[in-house]
């Protein structure tokens, strides 16, 4: 049972946080969420969520919201994001080696526009911390793992870092996303275009095919998209998912497109840009890979997702779950009960 007035979020705490800097805030979110994320205290946080089953990718999903990857980088407050509602939690993303991303500041506010530029540069405490965050968890959702490559490992030996976070996470996690669209990166992107793409996505395939019949467990792997690609790009990277039977797309990360938010405070910030900001750009790049993938393997529709509209919408246009996490930062948890509840 609920004991918290999730709907005080806007008017009593969001007020407070938003006078701290932004990474601060973010940062005191997690270590209250990490603290809370005990087994007695999570009734505290629950909410009556409605069950919406969604089966995908050979999984069940208690319903079809998920916490966007970025949020809960090193898998530290899963308990606690599951007592929320949330169907699906996806945590990172994770690299082998620790690393402290972009130098500071590097997150920033647009609130006329409910966004967020972040340029973090996949700050986290490594792979094997992540893992034993992982081991402890209680919540019982469906838990995918982001994946990605260390800063200082060159792209052309980015595939080993993908390998070497995937056999570390593959026992642990429910799916596992592979990370080539991040901006904030230096050179990340790259990996997005048709051959770099298939030379690193081959071997992770492979990879995934050989633990899983060791194991006899199978974990789906899912490739995330940006919104900024052409329609060529866009048509490229979606044969390569089909042609090597990735098991599912995520569209989209943040975009680096400013043309929506031109003369707004911060919008010269350079970092991927998230929230409504975001919507209409990643709503698009759906529906334009629903048309190209033609139901072959499903799509997580993320970016701008703030309400139950904007939710049945991205499930109109082709996806088969959601993730949120900026509205969450504006709307607080109650955000996850009004689009469940109401799709």
């Amino acid at each position: 049972m609920q004991f918290i007035p999730y709907s005080l979020y806007p008017s009593v705490i969001r007020p407070f946080l938003f006078m701290l800097d932004p990474e601060t805030a973010h940062d005191l979110i997690l270590r209250g969420a990490k603290a809370c994320s005990n087994k007695s205290l999570l009734p505290i946080f629950s909410q009556n969520i409605e069950y919406r089953p969604v089966k995908a990718m050979g999984l069940e999903f208690k319903n079809p919201l998920g916490l966007a990857a970025g949020l809960d980088k090193n898998a530290e407050a899963v308990d606690f994001f599951g007592a929320l509602g949330f169907g699906h939690i996806e945590v990172g993303t994770v690299t082998p080696k620790a690393q402290n991303g972009n130098p500071k500041p590097r997150m920033f506010r647009i609130p006329s526009a409910q966004g967020i530029i972040n340029r973090m540069g996949f700050n986290n405490k490594g792979v094997d911390y992540l893992v034993e965050n992982l081991k402890k968890r209680t919540y019982d959702g469906v838990l995918g793992v982001s994946i990605g490559k260390n800063e200082t490992t060159p792209l052309e030996n980015a595939v080993d870092d993908y390998l070497f976070c995937l056999r570390k996470v593959y026992p642990y996690a429910d799916y596992i996303a592979v990370n080539v669209s991040c901006p904030n990166t230096p050179g990340l992107t790259k990996l997005q275009a048709k051959e770099p793409l298939y030379n690193l996505l081959k071997p992770i395939r492979a990879e995934q095919k050989n633990i899983s019949a060791t194991s006899g467990r199978y974990v789906p792997l899912v490739v995330k998209f940006s919104p900024d690609l052409s329609d060529e790009a866009l048509e490229n990277l979606c044969a390569v998912c089909l042609d090597l039977g990735i098991d599912g797309v995520t569209c989209t990360n943040t975009t680096t497109r400013r043309d929506i938010i031109n003369g707004m405070v911060h919008a010269q910030e350079w970092g991927g840009l998230s929230g409504e900001p975001l919507r209409s750009i990643s709503s698009e790049t759906l529906r334009r890979t629903a048309k190209i993938i033609d139901k072959k393997i499903p799509i997580i529709g993320v970016g701008g997702i703030s309400n139950a509209v904007n939710a049945r919408e991205r499930l109109n246009d082709g996806a088969t779950l959601l993730q949120i996490y900026s509205s969450l930062i504006y709307r607080g948890p109650n955000v996850i009960k009004s689009i469940v509840n109401n799709i």
